[in-house]
């Protein structure tokens, strides 16, 4: 785990405004600046940073967070890779809390090294015509070999070593570039083939797929697992694809390279491709940072259902509320690159707008290894169905496919959970407390995130239940208090409540205090004021408490303490 204290020193070094301004131009606007949002279309600009809270927030879309949030949802990356690329900028070492404190430089030379060999196969494909004959045969242009850092590796057994000093240098082997023979000598390991770069969310060269010229086998050989390669994790394209990710909020996942090329070389710049291995959730929850809807294209063959299949199992835990997935599967005889080049980009949009919903696919798929004729038949559709709703962590689609199977295979929609053993969620909501309306806590906690060192003359005690703002009043409190001091940043203290079950608010109240803050002359009276409203609803909500006990039990059911209060309250409104 990274310290919290770096994580504030990191944010307190980085400047949101220059980090921001790197990916999409800002403009002044006001004490902030402002821009039309990287994570929606829009035509007037919402997207608004903060440079004194070093925050941001779009008032079209919602998005909104700090400098490691913006990275997360541009570059879909993870929360450390964030921190980590965030602290190379910063010149900062990120800490290591494992055995391997030299892993930080090794990863920047095996960098180095693919950048180094990526720039040698580009060079080489100009040279050669087979290659070149055979993209051209594709139908891929130069432009769009130049977009994806197409390049070839030559025929021979040792070409690298014209790119390199040192042939026998170990980072060559260690990245997957270079084997030794069990006679002990040093080979090239991609010859006479097309290649492919494979890149991270931030452009870096990781790894390679080599298509080969001609018959030989495997048609498509891709780089080993290395410190900067894991195919689990990295989808091909998606450095080129995050324009269009970002206008049509849509990823298509296709199987290979070439797929990914010929689909851009008609305009179809959203899709990005697995690396010789399943889908991934890990893959699904990389995409589903970056756009709302995924649709996997594959091949309409046993194989491509298969595949599908496979992708839809792995897909079921990465699944979020509010995102949707999708398959289309094409005819047999077609893959995406031959059916875009026979039928066209518009043909191949209007299957993707069509695109099987998961819920179908997965009921479709069961029902066919079922006999839905038969008892025995449906209730092997529910029990084939048990582990998958199991797995599914969106309360509303399982309830759909609960109700779906329920239809299906004659079973009532409870017994279906009770034999899946799953937890009912369409329960009645429970009754709920008397709440102080938002407006009496929503100023006090945009006054805290304001003015975090108030936090020490909250009454947290008499804060309401069943409040959302109450709750996050109270955990800002206890987080503002742990810290000590000197009290974290805005940002700082934002980070250290990602994940939180408050964050939401938290977020929603920080992006208000963008638009009205508060005149610094003004936060302590403000304060006492929301304080004062904040006692008063606390004497009345006691007040009422009380007064249910008495019309049930009269004074004398009161405790003494009770009826002093009770007594004082009534003295108080006479």
């Amino acid at each position: 785990m990274i310290p919290e204290s770096f994580i504030q020193e990191l944010l307190h070094r980085i400047d949101i405004v220059d980090l921001i301004d790197a990916y999409v131009p800002l403009r002044k606007a006001g004490a902030n600046y402002a821009a039309c949002c990287p994570f929606h279309n829009e035509k007037t600009p919402s997207f608004t940073v903060s440079p004194t809270k070093q925050f941001y927030h779009c008032f079209g879309c919602g998005a909104h967070g700090t400098a490691i949030g913006f990275l997360m949802e541009y570059s879909g990356q993870g929360f450390v890779e964030a921190v980590k690329e965030l602290a190379a900028r910063a010149g900062m070492q990120v800490p290591e809390d494992d055995a391997r404190p030299h892993d930080g430089p090794r990863v920047q030379a095996l960098t180095e090294i693919m950048a180094r060999a990526a720039k040698y196969y580009y060079e080489q494909l100009k040279r050669s015509e087979k290659a070149i004959a055979y993209l051209k045969r594709r139908g891929v242009s130069g432009e769009i070999a130049q977009k994806f850092g197409i390049g070839y590796a030559p025929e021979g057994w040792q070409n690298l070593a014209s790119a390199f000093e040192d042939y026998s240098v170990a980072g060559l082997q260690q990245a997957g570039l270079v084997l030794r023979s069990d006679q002990g000598r040093l080979y090239d390991r991609f010859r006479d083939r097309v290649m492919f770069p494979i890149m991270n969310p931030k452009g870096e060269i990781i790894a390679f797929g080599g298509r080969v010229l001609g018959e030989g086998e495997p048609k498509y050989l891709n780089s080993p697992e290395t410190p900067l390669f894991e195919k689990g994790r990295e989808v091909f394209g998606l450095p080129q694809a995050r324009q269009s990710l970002r206008e049509k909020n849509t990823a298509i996942v296709v199987e290979g390279y070439m797929d990914v090329v010929a689909l851009a070389q008609h305009g179809i710049g959203n899709a990005v491709a697995t690396l010789g291995t399943a889908t991934t959730a890990t893959h699904v929850q990389k995409l589903l940072r970056q756009v709302d809807r995924l649709v996997f294209c594959f091949d309409g063959d046993a194989a491509g259902r298969k595949a599908g299949w496979r992708a839809l199992e792995n897909s079921l835990e990465a699944l979020p509320e509010q995102k949707t997935i999708g398959f289309v599967f094409l005819p047999e005889a077609d893959d995406p690159d031959s059916f875009v080049r026979a039928h066209g980009a518009a043909a191949f949009d209007r299957l993707v707008a069509q695109a099987m919903p998961l819920s179908e696919f997965l009921l479709k798929e069961l029902a066919a290894h079922c006999d839905m004729t038969s008892a025995e038949g449906r209730a092997r559709l529910v029990a084939e169905a048990k582990p998958l709703l199991g797995r599914l962590q969106t309360p509303l689609l399982r309830l759909q496919l609960v109700k779906r199977l329920a239809e299906a295979s004659g079973f009532s929609q409870v017994e279906v959970e009770r034999l899946c053993d799953l937890k009912p969620v369409a329960r009645p909501a429970p009754a709920r407390a008397s709440r102080p309306a938002p407006s009496l806590l929503r100023p006090l906690l945009r006054l805290l995130l304001q003015k975090p060192e108030l936090v020490r003359r909250v009454p947290v005690e008499a804060l309401p239940a069943n409040s959302e703002e109450a709750r996050a009043i109270a955990r800002l409190c206890s987080t503002v208090l742990e810290c000590g001091d000197p009290i974290p940043a805005y940002a700082a203290l934002l980070e250290r409540l990602r994940g939180s079950e408050d964050e939401a608010v938290l977020g929603e109240a920080a992006a208000e205090l963008m638009q009205q803050p508060f005149a610094e002359e003004d936060i302590d009276a403000e304060f006492s004021g929301a304080i004062d409203r904040l006692l008063e609803a606390e004497r009345k909500r006691a007040f009422a408490v009380l007064q249910e006990k008495v019309a049930k039990l009269g004074v004398a059911g009161l405790s003494s303490e009770e009826k002093a209060h009770y007594l004082q309250a009534l003295g108080g409104r006479v």
